[in-house]
């Protein structure tokens, strides 16, 4: 894999050597458990979960770190909001919204509410991917608890009007849920307008299987796993401390670099999607008017057969805009939710940027991606 060039980081993300080198004493030195509170192994263990928990605090602008729970990543934070809101909430009312391009954790979440006679909206987005707010205002009811919206889609790039629809969901006295997974690191991120956030370690150089969700201290959500009563209640099980111990690494080093990486990788981004319309005027690059991440570019090849572009492409790791099940490439749903014909959406890559990208990097995705589809053009026509 040395000469491969890693074009998935929307993915995941390596685990930064300085986030290691922080894990590395709580597997074997500080082994405490947390909730061992007799002792110092414990008390150790404790604090080392308090600090990485201000350092997520800090890189999501929130003044209260306590409101923030530890648990295995971005798909229980999900779970956990929505169906611990709409179970301590029912009484309130019995209809959430949430956008057609949500994360499949979002939507699955909101389907099992529906079979439990929960009433679902979800929202179309225009050709953009971008959901429109008059349309959002109609649809909130007397009966509307919870509206969920992805900050940045994990497909596309494309930012939500997260602050404007903010205001508007609140200004009702509606509660405003967004999965921010794909958007730490990448943008600045705040909670001053949000209820509830979830996020994820590894998509931020983190380790895998630890993520953080935050509830404004006036909402009630309530627990899906109980049992010893860890995190205040919120999330019981033995705290993994060492990943917990990266994640507040992780999240420290993104709040301190964000702005550099940011802009770096959307110069990147600029010289690949540039090279890729001057070799085929065919390509189609989506979300590109409205506001994306720095480092993420959704683009269909119309007329090409993926299977050989992926092929053709040997050494660059890039991610596909479509899902494959036994062999049969479905359409993205969120490119479907977009108004991409079926056929460009098939023929789609997604090719997403990180820290360690290297400008020698760039230029050989560059030389590689232009030559495979100029000649793979050239054999269709």
């Amino acid at each position: 894999m040395s000469n491969s060039i890693y074009l998935d980081y929307n993915a995941t993300t390596p685990v930064d050597p300085r986030v290691v080198k922080k894990m590395s004493p709580y597997f074997s030195e500080f082994y405490g458990n947390p909730s061992s509170a007799a002792h110092m192994f414990g008390w150790t263990a404790n604090a080392a979960i308090e600090e990485a928990r201000f350092k997520v605090a800090e890189c999501l602008g929130i003044d209260t770190p306590s409101d923030i729970t530890f648990n295995s990543g971005a798909t229980e934070g999900i779970n956990t909001a929505i169906k611990g809101f709409a179970d301590a909430n029912s009484h309130r009312g019995n209809h959430l919204i949430t956008v057609e391009t949500e994360h499949s954790a979002v939507l699955h979440s909101c389907k099992y509410l529906e079979s439990k006679g929960w009433h679902i909206t979800y929202l179309p987005v225009d050709h953009q991917g971008v959901i429109d707010l008059n349309d959002l205002e109609d649809r909130l009811t007397d009966q509307t608890i919870l509206v969920c919206v992805m900050w940045a889609n994990n497909e596309t790039g494309v930012l939500q009007q997260i602050p404007e629809i903010a205001s508007l969901v609140r200004s009702k006295g509606i509660a405003l849920m967004t999965d921010a997974t794909q958007a730490v690191g990448k943008i600045p991120i705040s909670v001053e307008d949000i209820d509830i956030l979830v996020c994820s370690s590894h998509k931020v150089y983190g380790p895998k299987g630890v993520g953080a969700m935050y509830v404004r201290r006036r909402l009630k959500v309530n627990p899906l796993i109980t049992g010893g009563g860890q995190e205040h209640g919120q999330r019981s099980g033995t705290h993994n401390v060492s990943a917990i111990v990266g994640m507040g690494e992780a999240f420290r080093l993104a709040h301190q670099e964000c702005d550099d990486d940011s802009k770096r990788l959307s110069e990147f981004r600029h010289q690949i999607e540039s090279s890729l319309k001057q070799a085929s005027s065919e390509i189609q690059i989506h979300g590109q008017e409205v506001e994306r991440l720095p480092q993420t570019s959704s683009v269909s090849f119309p007329r090409l057969n993926l299977e050989r572009l992926l092929l053709s492409l040997r050494t660059l790791a890039v991610g596909t805009g479509s899902a494959c099940g036994t062999g049969n490439y479905q359409p993205s749903h969120v490119l479907s939710a977009m108004g991409i014909h079926p056929d460009d959406a098939k023929q789609t890559l997604r090719i997403s940027l990180g820290r360690p990208t290297t400008q020698q990097q760039v230029d050989q995705a560059i030389e590689i991606l232009t030559s495979s589809i100029q000649e793979l053009y050239q054999k269709a026509a």
